[in-house]
């Protein structure tokens, strides 16, 4: 096999892989009942740049060219592959608004205590969606529920058990955590929240 052959098969195996994992993020939103959550932010551009990086790759010209998207393939496959890991454990949807009053679909990650269902985020996300005692739907197994999220901030001791609950649950926190990405203790910023479920029936909204 030449040289030339090499480099061709070389960019069409990177082309392979940025290929699956742009659409690894959006597959893999489908293991979850219920309706499907679209993907945002830098999950989505990440899979938007993994794809426009496989097409130069399978076009193999100019080489320089080939190379460049060799090198900043990481900045896509980053977000790509956080989102396709995060998706893989349990994750719910919370259906609030922003400080536009948009609609948004919260993503999050979840715990179960004794006293409740859990959330963990940072203090400025849960004040930016106006989460504490808002009325919501969360969508769980596949099931729409309504519930009001009660904002643990003060109470250091219960929103370091949570993260610590948080972390033990999912390997991508522990995982991201051991290179520095996730915060495997609570911080300053960290807050919790109990979902309660709507004082008349916690139906479906």
């Amino acid at each position: 096999m030449t040289e030339t052959h090499q480099r061709s098969l070389f960019f069409a195996v990177m082309a392979a892989i940025l290929i699956a994992v742009s659409l690894g993020v959006f597959a893999i939103r489908l293991i979850h009942a219920g309706p499907y959550a679209m993907p945002h932010g830098g999950a989505v551009y990440g899979a938007v740049g993994a794809i426009l990086l496989a097409g130069i790759l399978l076009a193999s010209r100019p080489r320089w060219l080939c190379w460049m998207a060799i090198a900043i393939s990481p900045v896509a496959l980053f977000p790509a592959l956080y989102s396709i890991m995060g998706e893989s454990e349990e994750v719910i949807s919370l259906y609030a608004t922003d400080t536009n009053n948009n609609p948004v679909d919260l993503r999050l990650w979840i715990v179960d205590r004794e006293d409740g269902a859990w959330l963990g985020m940072s203090r400025g996300k849960a004040i930016e969606h106006s989460l504490d005692g808002s009325r919501l739907a969360m969508l769980r197994h596949g099931q729409s529920v309504c519930v009001v999220p009660v904002l643990f901030d003060e109470d250091r001791d219960t929103v370091k058990a949570i993260h610590q609950m948080k972390v033990d649950k999912y390997v991508v926190a522990r995982m991201a955590g051991s290179i520095g990405l996730y915060p495997l203790e609570a911080t300053n910023t960290t807050v919790v929240l109990r979902l309660d479920p709507c004082p008349d029936s916690g139906k479906a909204m």
